[in-house]
């Protein structure tokens, strides 16, 4: 039994079943009382997507990040979810990796599944050109869409973001003030938020009068122990460095795994930072310097302004919040 014998059964449209369902008051009562005379009979328990066709909204919201696996990119997921469900909101989260194309397809699905909103979690959903986000100009034309850590000015497009320039600028000053006078930067990619941090720890050095004559930033393999040997091969090659400024967490784990092996004391020889102050900053020994990009307010946040535009309030096309630096035990006290 479906919301199409109901509506045979009781002699109406789908769309009345629906606005029954719906508790709508644009039924009479007396045709109310024969669908849900026809409903009780058939014991019949109605869908999302039953109840959607009267209001057209499936009250679900799509989330899109590049990788579930990272620690980051699953906290967001887990903030939005539950900040999602406590408004009455069911999500679909797609899992898209990096790729222009892929990103398009798990896109394409999520507006099949007639989503209200969706949320791209991370800053790799901003692409470098215009022609590259027309995928999301285009959405943004049908439904509102939050980019969690990205900006794009454009109508219909909202973006919720620590300023990563500022944190990386201000931790990298510190970092400098305590002693250090090499310091080299290590990123995993150069999306929005990667040139971010980047432009903020070549401004520090700048402050600071140091030469950029020799390379101070470097990609970086991904994993703790491709990190370690990757700051051997630098140390092998001639780059000298008494700090590492790391664009997450767990480049900074990799980078306290080479100092401890390279037998480096920490910080007296070496400091380090981290990004993000995720569980790789605190499962280190020692626990890492870092900055804490608050992961939690920004999701609540971002829901919160996505139920005020539901409710066709006005609200900010892009919140700028200040991360703030942790101090633990892999830099010298400021």
């Amino acid at each position: 039994m479906n919301i199409y014998d109901i509506s045979k059964k009781a002699g109406v449209s789908i769309a009345t079943v629906s606005r029954v369902l719906n508790n709508s008051s644009k039924v009479s009562e007396q045709t109310r009382r024969k669908v849900l005379a026809v409903m009780k009979e058939n014991s019949y328990t109605p869908n999302a997507f039953a109840r959607s066709l009267g209001l057209n909204s499936m009250h679900t919201v799509g989330i899109m990040c590049a990788d579930s696996s990272d620690v980051y990119l699953a906290q967001a997921i887990y903030y939005l979810e539950r900040e999602l469900r406590n408004n009455g909101y069911a999500s679909m989260l797609c899992c898209t990796g990096y790729q222009l194309e892929e990103k398009e397809k798990y896109l394409q699905l999520l507006l099949s599944r007639n989503v209200d909103a969706i949320f791209f979690v991370g800053s790799n959903f901003v692409e470098d050109t215009d022609d590259r986000n027309n995928y999301l100009y285009t959405t943004a034309n049908r439904i509102p869409i939050f980019l969690l850590n990205g900006h794009i000015a454009a109508p219909n497009i909202y973006s919720v973001l620590c300023d990563d320039y500022q944190a990386i600028l201000d931790i990298t000053n510190e970092v400098l003030r305590t002693g250090s006078h090499q310091p080299i930067y290590l990123y995993r990619s150069l999306s929005y938020s990667g040139r971010r941090k980047l432009a903020g720890f070549t401004d520090a050095c700048l402050e600071h009068g140091l030469s950029f004559e020799e390379e101070r930033s470097f990609l970086c393999p991904v994993s703790l122990d491709n990190t370690r040997e990757f700051l051997s091969s630098l140390e092998a090659n001639g780059v000298v460095f008494d700090s590492v400024i790391a664009a997450d967490d767990e480049l900074a784990a990799g980078a306290v795994k080479y100092a401890l092996a390279s037998g480096k004391s920490i910080p007296g020889q070496i400091q380090i930072t981290g990004y993000n102050n995720s569980m790789f900053s605190t499962c280190s020994t020692p626990e890492i310097t870092t900055i804490d990009n608050r992961v939690e307010f920004m999701c609540t946040t971002a829901v919160s302004l996505l139920m005020q535009a539901f409710q066709h309030k006005s609200i900010p096309a892009k919140t700028t919040f200040s991360g703030t630096v942790v101090h633990r035990q892999t830099t010298r006290p400021f």
